[in-house]
């Protein structure tokens, strides 16, 4: 039998939304939606090249700072999850916290950051795993297409069975937890046996000149060590996928921002050790940048072609489930936009498909979207390092706005149902800040200019859908649904600071 709290903490009815779909998804399931997002095997296999072409295997040293920034982001994150445990996450906590019309903003970006980065991911199966794989010539066309055809598996899987969807990234999650753990100890006690394992690789720059290494760079330019940074800052993104499906899970507010936290310090930890075995058995760092595959490349020449090949393999899962993930999350975000009529077409996106219980049109909205954003990028030859660094600039400018968001109504939250940073609050803020700060620095290097630009043309898109809205209902009619349950608690409660500000209510 639930108990009261239980049901206060599940209840949907005090932030005015009827209980739609099922309320099943339990601790480990919600862990592996924000494990399967961050997913360290597709992040460093995409990554890694990149950064020992920009930082040299030095730039490794960066991932730690980026973990501990995105613990206490993610912690910011559990804290809001705990107060407003309801699908659309940041889109619902700024809507209701500061006003719906920010609300919209972030939600629109969210949306335009999910758009892209599941391209980003699936992407990466086709252009420089399979061709490895298979021993075939990777070509724009063909990776076009194979990506293509992996996100329409993952929209169909996604519409039509959100338990099947979980199965399958939990069974993927659990091999790649296990698959990680076991080339880890692999490459360092081989490595150690043959002799090979050099750790002064670790503290090398490659061919980046040693001078101006740590320098801030110019107005327009990055130094070589801030780059690095964007091997975990790619990686190290959508734990928040957890609380997108808060609906769905039991106990959400408790559930949810544990599960985040333990992602991203899990992934951390087993990131860091992994990156210090590839990094210490190198070899010729330079030579290993010039290849698309230099983490595959490590693993085959250390532990032989047939676990290079299996390390492969169990990339390419990974990257299934982390494209599930995302597609599964963008799907949420769409559907609790349009619920609140707040979408381009919400009166067929805001439906829950009464055979499979899921939001079956929100579902395939997404995958078309991911298909014209393929068509965008796919053309180009730089397409894998435009669409991940993409990818990497929209969640920062989630996070930062959200974060400051939080730092602005901390003293008038909602009362927390299970979570809350108490007097870690003010540490935790800090750090967040301070990291958020310096990542979105980063990405006024020149060569950002195309993400840059598609992150322009997707606000342009929804400014004008915005204007819309405010021309056609007017400003005072974009609400919140009733949220009185919680100004009643408060009443009982005034200790516990005030509510939403008046224009998040009905």
């Amino acid at each position: 039998m639930t108990s009261p709290g239980e049901r206060g903490a599940n209840g949907l009815s005090e932030f005015g939304y009827a209980q739609e779909m099922k309320r099943e998804l339990g601790w480990y399931t919600s862990f592996a939606v924000a494990f399967g997002f961050v997913s360290i095997a597709t992040g460093i296999f995409t990554a890694y090249g990149s950064v020992l072409s920009s930082s040299g295997p030095m730039g490794i040293w960066t991932w730690p700072v980026v973990v501990l920034g995105q613990l206490c982001v993610a912690l910011v994150f559990g804290s809001l999850a705990a107060r407003i445990p309801v699908s659309g996450y940041a889109y619902q906590w700024i809507s209701r916290l500061a006003n719906p019309v920010l609300g919209w903003i972030m939600g629109w970006v969210s949306f335009t950051f999910l758009g892209v980065v599941v391209v980003a991911v699936d992407y990466t199966i086709a252009a420089t795993i399979l061709p490895v794989l298979f021993h075939y010539q990777g070509t724009n066309q063909n990776a076009w297409v194979i990506t293509a055809v992996v996100l329409l598996l993952q929209a169909i899987l996604v519409a039509l069975s959100t338990r099947a969807s979980q199965r399958v990234n939990n069974v993927a999650v659990t091999i790649q937890m296990i698959g990680m753990v076991t080339l880890t100890v692999l490459l360092f006690i081989v490595g150690a046996v043959t002799g090979v394992l050099d750790f002064g690789t670790l503290f090398s720059t490659g061919d980046v000149p040693s001078e101006g290494y740590f320098a801030l760079g110019g107005l327009t330019s990055a130094g070589p060590w801030a780059l690095g940074f964007l091997l975990g800052a790619f990686t190290i993104v959508g734990f928040e996928s957890a609380a997108n499906l808060a609906e769905e899970t039991k106990n959400p507010a408790r559930v949810v921002p544990k599960a985040m936290a333990q992602a991203v310090l899990g992934l951390g930890v087993l990131g860091m050790l992994f990156l210090i075995a590839v990094t210490a058995l190198a070899g010729d760092p330079v030579a290993l940048a010039q290849s698309d595959t230099p983490v595959a490349d490590v693993i085959a020449r250390v532990l032989g072609s047939y676990v290079g090949n299996a390390l492969l393999v169990l990339v390419v899962i990974s990257i299934f489930s982390c494209g599930l993930v995302i597609s599964l999350s963008g799907a949420r975000l769409v559907w609790a936009m349009a619920r609140d009529k707040r979408f381009p077409g919400w009166q067929l996106l805001n439906k829950i498909n009464r055979k499979t219980g899921t939001p079956m049109n929100a579902s395939m909205f997404m995958f078309v979207v991911s298909q014209i954003v393929l068509a965008l990028f796919a053309g180009s030859t730089q397409a894998l390092f435009s669409l991940f660094s993409a990818a990497t600039l929209l969640p920062a400018l989630i996070y930062a706005a959200t974060v400051l968001l939080y730092i602005v109504k901390r003293r008038s939250l909602p009362p927390s149902k299970g979570f809350e940073l108490g007097r870690w609050e003010v540490p935790v803020l800090v750090l967040a800040v301070a990291w958020l700060g310096y990542e979105l620095l980063i990405f006024r290097d020149a060569s950002f200019a195309e993400p840059w630009i598609y992150v322009l043309i997707m606000f342009g898109i929804g400014a004008l859908y915005l204007g819309y809205l405010l021309v056609r209902y007017g400003a005072k009619s974009l609400t919140m649904p009733d949220m009185h349950d919680i100004d009643r608690a408060l009443d009982a409660n005034p200790h516990e600071g005030r509510s939403v500000s008046e224009g998040g209510r009905s």
